[in-house]
């Protein structure tokens, strides 16, 4: 089993449309059979398509910048040092509004 994850070691990828979202997402991700892990950058402009976390939730600790989030009906920011929460069955979207990258730690316990 692996205790230290380091990021530096996994292959980055660039998304296009992150969940049918627009701009560009760069992501390096760890995944197991509980949990996905996962280190981003969201370029300016970009945001991830609208979801719903069915079966699982989704922990964002925002590194560097700030992210605008969509939350049910509710719109929020979240700046470096804060988390963004999205309990099961509860819908969300984020988007960058600024000109900066975004970077932020994402975990998603239960992510079958």
């Amino acid at each position: 089993t692996i205790m230290i994850i380091d990021f530096n070691d996994i292959e980055e990828t660039r998304i296009k449309g992150f969940k049918g979202g627009q701009g560009e997402l760069l992501t390096r991700n760890y995944a197991d059979e509980k949990v996905r892990i996962m280190k981003s950058i969201l370029r300016p402009g970009a945001s991830s398509g609208p979801h719903t976390h069915e079966g699982n939730c989704e922990i964002m600790y925002i590194l560097k910048g700030e992210l605008t989030y969509h939350y049910d009906e509710k719109t929020e920011v979240a700046r470096a040092g804060q988390v963004h929460y999205c309990p099961t069955t509860h819908h969300h979207y984020f988007e960058n509004l600024t000109a900066e990258d975004v970077e932020y730690l994402a975990i998603v316990p239960e992510h079958h």
